[in-house]
């Protein structure tokens, strides 16, 4: 068996019992980093057998996992914090686990973009988790763009390397909306930084940050001053499929048949 075992986001007892429990039972740890595991695992006194899984050897590492796991190992996959997959490596040996009919589970636990998501105070009731911004600029901008129109709260993960320019990058794209900057989650210093994108924020970046969005407000009044080819752009924009925004732009304007009113126009 694999188990995917969630780990605290920063304070070292925000971990279960029966993740504390699977991790002594496991024959093998993979770490993201064998280092900063050594901190938690030390703290409880769990000593194990540790392997690199990062994503520099993802892929490599992914095979020999699957091999162990064959040869009867119980195994379990922890990120430097919080859920395992999540903006972390993971997902190429869930993939491989399927391929191969082995068996595998989570042991779920701490997550910095929910924490961050209640902290922010922001509509929770449907969001969009983004993660961590292409890095360059023609990927990020497509991105963005891609997202502007999403009512949906947004959840990015950033740097302190790249927090500046991420605002005025999704500031320049959005425009001026509300926003929730959140760093040190569960830790002595938290801090929840409630701001408009375009505020000066008078901080310096330490450690990552959960930057949270507040979502577009719904356009759909002002939609009908735009042509039937407009409506169905729009939609296109906001990540839907041609097809669903045919259908979205024939409910709106209560339109029968959406092909005879392109034509006709």
């Amino acid at each position: 068996m694999l188990y995917f075992v969630a780990t605290p986001i920063g304070n070292l007892k925000d971990i279960s019992f029966r993740a504390i429990e699977t991790l002594n039972s496991v024959e093998i740890i993979a770490c993201e980093d064998t280092r900063k595991s050594l901190i938690l695992l030390n703290h409880y006194n769990i000593k194990k057998r540790l392997i690199a899984y990062h994503k520099n050897n993802e892929y490599t590492s992914s095979n020999g996992i699957i091999e162990l796991l064959k040869q009867g190992k119980n195994i379990a996959v922890i990120s430097d914090s919080g859920m395992p997959i999540i903006s972390d490596p993971g997902n190429i040996l869930v993939q491989k686990l399927i391929e191969n009919n082995l068996e595998y589970t989570i042991i779920p636990g701490a997550n910095a973009s929910l924490s961050a998501l209640i902290l922010s105070g922001f509509n929770p009731e449907k969001f969009t988790f983004i993660g961590f911004l292409p890095e360059k600029n023609k990927e990020k901008t497509a991105l963005l763009e891609n997202i502007k129109n999403y009512e949906t709260t947004l959840i990015f993960y950033v740097s302190p390397y790249d927090l500046f320019k991420n605002i005025e990058d999704i500031a320049n794209i959005f425009g001026n909306r509300k926003a929730c900057l959140v760093n040190e989650i569960t830790k002595m210093f938290e801090k929840t930084i409630h701001f408009q994108l375009t505020d000066a924020l008078e901080i310096t970046p330490k450690g990552e940050y959960v930057l949270v969005v507040e979502g577009a407000k719904p356009l759909t009044n002002s939609l009908s001053n735009l042509s039937i080819e407009e409506q169905i752009e729009y939609f296109i924009e906001t990540g839907l499929t041609k097809k669903q925004a045919l259908k979205r732009v024939a409910k709106d304007n209560k339109i029968d048949n959406i092909y005879k009113s392109l034509n006709s126009n």
